[in-house]
């Protein structure tokens, strides 16, 4: 697909008529032009994705074909979208099994769908990376176009960020509402942020800091301590445990990792600024790793593995040492990760998540929109009956319908 209009045109376009390229590998852009599309967010950055696809996390073969879309303008990169050709729903975080078994009990297929997001990060960020609503807009229909052209049963954004909204908003996709567990430093009112780790438990209930302070008093007598690692200060022998706790983790619950050694290398090269390891440690021996992504406002919890149990080690390694380094590091939002209610106890509110959504079937198209406006409202009742961990809870965030 050249571009969405005059795709097979032999003409030389003129300098300001964008042509829109389907690129399958993006090393072949340039990470400069992509970057400066993507901004500051760290998972969006050509880098990142250019590391999936070279240590074969993301590949044709594994049901994840990299289609980005590419505008030109005089040879100049102006807008692009990550764009893959699924073959299944892993690593999505945004859950459609239920469209799919549906679309088989009808006799269709549901795969291949063209989904836009940044694989096994359920972390919103840009995905029409572009300067103007007008290439945002064009994206969009050449997705479709694209959809189309590849036989795919839908077309899909997930986890899009502010920029992206309006775009998507005069689109005939579908809005779907979600949300996951943030922690806010602003919460409480207090604008200003929290002094320390301390001054937050104080704005929790007494249950709730209580608890906090008995698991991090039990551990600290079993002799557990934390090392905050940032990547630039990191060694292969922090990024070896790291990845042994990553491994066991998926083999507990008898998968194989989505991520390979070979991706977290490329990452620590190429990214350093981005990367932190919390290291658990007794008595300097390592027995659990939390690993984030962080850019200057927002730290991001991703992956985690102990190599032995210990009560409250989890809660600690995954949560409460991402607020206590946020804090320390003046950042404004540490994010839990997909899914889990028991954050909630550890500070951390519920936040709404978003993703658009384009069927090409009509029929399942407006079945899924009646099914979107239901599950909203359920999503909207069950937030506002959540028991907030704060002494005096700030409002609850909204989750509104398009």
């Amino acid at each position: 697909m050249e571009t969405p209009q005059n795709a097979h045109s032999e003409a030389k376009p003129p300098a300001t008529e964008a042509v829109i390229r389907v690129v399958t590998r993006i090393a072949t852009l340039s990470a400069e032009a992509w970057n400066a599309l993507a901004g500051d967010s760290p998972f969006v950055q050509h880098a990142v994705l250019d590391a999936l696809e070279t240590s074969g996390c993301v590949d044709a073969s594994i049901g994840w074909e990299p289609v980005h879309l590419a505008l030109f303008r005089d040879g100049r990169l102006d807008a692009a979208m990550p764009l893959y050709v699924k073959h299944h729903s892993w690593g999505e975080f945004v859950f459609d099994w239920a469209w799919a078994d549906a679309y088989r009990r009808q006799g269709l297929d549901y795969y291949p769908k063209l989904v836009c997001c940044v694989p096994f990060s359920p972390v919103a960020g840009p995905r029409l990376l572009a300067r103007s609503d007008e290439d945002r807009a064009a994206l969009l229909a050449a997705a479709q176009k694209l959809a189309r052209d590849l036989g795919a049963s839908s077309f899909h954004v997930l986890f899009p960020g502010e920029a992206d909204h309006a775009a998507l908003a005069a689109s005939p996709l579908l809005h779907r509402t979600g949300f996951q567990f943030h922690w806010h430093a602003s919460a409480e009112g207090n604008k200003a942020g929290y002094a320390s780790f301390d001054d937050f438990l104080a704005a929790l209930t007494h249950d709730k800091r209580k608890k906090i302070r008995q698991e991090r008093k039990k551990l600290a007598g079993l002799g557990i301590r934390f090392r905050w690692v940032e990547g630039r200060q990191s060694g292969d022998a922090d990024w070896d445990f790291f990845y042994r706790c990553y491994a066991d983790t998926y083999a507990r619950h008898r998968s194989e990792p989505h991520l390979n050694r070979a991706f977290f290398a490329t990452l620590r090269e190429k990214t350093p600024d981005s990367l932190l390891l919390i290291i658990a440690e007794r008595d300097h021996v390592p027995v659990a790793c939390s690993f984030c992504m962080k850019d200057g406002r927002r730290l991001y919890g991703r992956h985690w593995g102990a190599l032995e149990y210990v009560p409250g080690l989890h809660f600690e390694t995954c949560y409460q040492q991402g607020i206590e380094y946020a804090i320390a590091r003046g950042l404004e939002v540490f994010e839990g990760g997909a899914q889990g209610e028991h954050k909630l106890a550890r500070g951390l509110t519920p936040t709404p998540t978003h993703s658009w959504h384009w069927l090409e079937n009509a029929d399942f198209r407006n079945a899924v929109d009646r099914f979107l406006e239901r599950e909203t409202e359920a999503i909207a009742h069950y937030v506002d009956e959540l028991d907030g961990p704060f002494r005096n809870p700030p409002p609850p965030s909204k989750v509104e319908s398009s």
